[in-house]
Order: structure tokens, then sequence, then C-alpha cells
């Protein structure tokens, strides 16, 4: 493999690798933005661990993976669920005991590196999913970032002016290049 065909394949990676960021980063912002939350794929919500109750499960800073949940009142002892405690607080948990049956279910949860379990009980109707096994360390943070004004602007436009920073910097290399033969052939053809 020549200089030259390195140069091109590599240039071309990074291209590539810019264009798939920038794909990504407004994938994220949008999906962000539309679910009024974290993002949503194929059924699946990202939620961002925001503090170390689950620990050694899951890691402060990343992202796990839930599942909706269709019939609540079916969950057993050992699930991890996602519920609500108000309007906007979702606290995922370890279900530590459920109590009664049917439509007089309650849940009993516990975070597994929490010394006591929580004070109140969980309503099959507050909960709305179910941990699926699925955890990235520390994506947490950016995800939570990206969820912010300044992180949303930032991660849309970061990777656009990147991709205009490298396409000026490629076509300035070409138009030199091209300038160089140009003088190498009036060069060559004075000399004749």
């Amino acid at each position: 493999m020549t200089f030259r065909t390195l140069k091109k394949w590599l240039s071309s990676a990074v291209t590539t690798l810019l264009f798939i960021i920038l794909i990504f980063m407004v994938f994220v912002v949008i999906s962000s933005k539309i679910s009024g939350g974290e993002p949503s794929i194929f059924g699946y919500q990202f939620k961002t661990v925001l503090s170390g109750s689950m620990e050694p499960t899951f890691q402060t800073g990343s992202i796990i993976a839930v599942k909706s949940v269709k019939n609540a009142s079916k969950l057993k002892k050992g699930d991890v669920i996602t519920y609500k405690i108000d309007k906007t607080t979702t606290v995922t948990h370890r279900i530590y005991e459920v109590k009664g049956a049917d439509s007089q279910t309650k849940y009993i949860t516990k975070g597994d590196n929490n010394d006591s379990h929580d004070s109140e009980p969980v309503l099959p109707g507050n909960v709305e999913a179910v941990y699926t096994g699925f955890t990235v360390p520390f994506i947490g943070y950016f995800m939570h970032y990206a969820q912010s004004q300044e992180g949303t602007a930032l991660l849309i436009v970061l990777p656009g002016i990147l991709l205009i920073i490298y396409s000026v910097i490629t076509i300035w290399k070409a138009f030199k290049e091209i300038d160089g033969r140009k003088k190498k052939e009036e060069a060559s053809s004075t000399d004749a």
C-alpha cells in the first residue's frame, strides 16, 4: 500500500466517521426531544443512571436499556423495574418483595447498593419498564448532557462544523495539488 493510497483511505475513513457521528448526534438529540426524555430505539428506552443506588449492577453515568411493561402486576422478586415516584422523576430499583396479588399487588423495591428498602411501595400502575440487562458504562453522562439546551446545540453543531472544516481542508489541499501540477507542467513545457 502506497502512502498516497493510505492517505486517501484515511481521508475517506475520517469523513465517514465524522458523518456517522453527525447522524448519531442528530438522532440522539431529536429522539430525546420527541420522547421528552431519553431516546428510544425499537421499543427499548435508554435511561441514564444518575445515582449509585444500583451499583454494582450498573454504575453511575451508565445508560441502561429498559422495555415497556404491558402487565405490571405479573412482575416478580428480583426484577429490576423503572417506575415513577412523581410526575417528573423515575427510579430504577430491584423488586425486593412482592405483596398481594393481581389488582392488590404492591412492590417493595430496593437499590442494590442501599442498606434498606424504599419507604413507599410501588403500585403496578406506576411501573413504566423492566431492565433488559443491557448496560453501557459512562455514556449516560453524554446522554444527560445531550438533553440540555447547551448539549443539544453543541452536539448538533460541533460535528457539522468539524465536517465543514475537514471538507475545506481537503478542498484546499486538492487545489494546492492541482496548482503544483500546473507549475510542474509549465516548468517542463518551458524547458522543452
